[in-house]
């Protein structure tokens, strides 16, 4: 009886077990046009690349901070990237050595100094609910 009742509990948290809730806080926005596109990565491997991006998600602009709240990650290590798309032409525009024309931010508040990021610079551990302060760089 005792093993039923431990097997019944069980099954009862998985089934009611909801994942983390992620919530992102966008700062230093300037200009109240476009969108906001955020980029969730789970790997080193392909990192920023459009094609190995896990979850994408896109927010109208419409204060100079935003909050973005995602319940559809499991736990994990995970890395945000984000843009201001003001143009709203979808992509991140660059200028002709491959710096970013438009706002940009990372998790951590990774600053890039003469390169992209790496995962592990922008690394964190979602495994409780957990709130990201990320400030754009303009």
């Amino acid at each position: 009886m005792n093993t039923l009742f431990i097997y019944f509990l069980l099954a009862l948290n998985l089934v009611n077990s909801t994942p983390p809730q992620l919530t992102i806080n966008i700062e230093n926005i300037e200009s109240v046009k476009g969108e906001i596109v955020i980029g969730i990565y789970n790997s080193e491997i392909g990192f920023l690349g459009e094609e190995t991006v896990l979850k994408e998600y896109k927010i109208t602009v419409d204060n100079t901070t935003e909050r973005f709240i995602i319940t559809d990650l499991p736990i994990g290590n995970y890395a945000v990237s984000l843009f201001h798309d003001e143009n709203s032409d979808g992509i991140c525009n660059l200028n002709f050595i491959g710096i970013p024309k438009e706002p940009y931010g990372f998790s951590n508040n990774f600053k890039p100094k003469f390169s992209a990021p790496k995962f592990k610079d922008c690394k964190f551990s979602l495994n409780k609910d957990l709130v990201l302060n990320i400030k754009l760089i303009n």
